[in-house]
């Protein structure tokens, strides 16, 4: 008999100071059986990093949801529709390949890719070339380190918080309800940085202002950043 997606649920509280956008998010997410939790994890974030977009994008009137995920390849990680089912932005996290990109790329206005994991750097230098005329791609590549810290804030129930403020998006645990953290006066939190180097280069990174200012106010924590690549 097929093992079944495991459910999480999370709560999720986005205060996004850059781009005016706050919300509270009731979020279901489905586990496949082969997903880790660092995986799950990584669509989270990206949803919290493009949640102002339900504002900015389709002025309120659209749909941010998780996809089917690793149950449907051919099925968006995160993906952002407006009221009229046009799909304004698709989010693919781990290493894609490039077909599956491509036919993104044809059915939604921007695609974005997450890469994590020690092979992230291996995967860009194998595809790069097939990628280079997909001009609605971007693609991040999150440190190493990243995705187990991520994965320190599964349950399979989360109060989490976001905040995005000068570039750098802080997630962390609205109340520590698990026994890894139990007796800890320090809740599991991290920051990602919006500085460094992008796969596109149709697309500016901030300034060498922002990011110094998004270094120095890192709050304590697990601390750690997501990169651009360049080609």
């Amino acid at each position: 008999m097929a093992i079944k997606s495991t459910i999480f649920k999370a709560n999720l509280q986005i205060a996004d100071i850059d781009h005016g956008y706050y919300a509270d998010h009731a979020l279901t997410l489905a586990r496949h059986p082969s997903e880790t939790d660092e995986r799950m994890m990584v669509r989270l974030v990206a949803l919290a990093i493009h949640a102002h977009e339900l504002q900015d994008t389709c002025r309120g009137d659209g749909t941010l949801a998780f996809g089917s995920g690793l149950s449907d390849p051919e099925d968006p990680d995160v993906s952002l529709t407006d009221f009229t089912g046009r799909k304004r932005l698709w989010i693919e996290v781990g290493q894609p390949e490039d077909k599956p990109l491509a036919k993104a790329c044809s059915k939604a206005d921007a695609v974005v890719v997450y890469a994590f994991g020690s092979a992230a750097d291996v995967w860009w230098r194998g595809i790069e070339g097939k990628l280079s005329r997909l001009d609605r791609l971007q693609a991040w590549r999150l440190p190493t380190e990243v995705a187990p810290a991520l994965a320190q804030l599964a349950e399979r129930s989360m109060q989490l918080q976001a905040t995005v403020q000068e570039g750098a998006i802080t997630l962390s645990a609205a109340a520590c309800t698990s026994s890894r953290f139990a007796g800890s006066s320090n809740r599991p939190q991290l920051s990602l940085r919006r500085c460094s180097t992008q796969i596109s280069s149709r697309v500016s990174t901030p300034s060498a202002a922002a990011c110094a200012t998004s270094r120095s106010r890192t709050p304590s924590g697990n601390c750690l950043s997501r990169e651009r690549i360049q080609r």
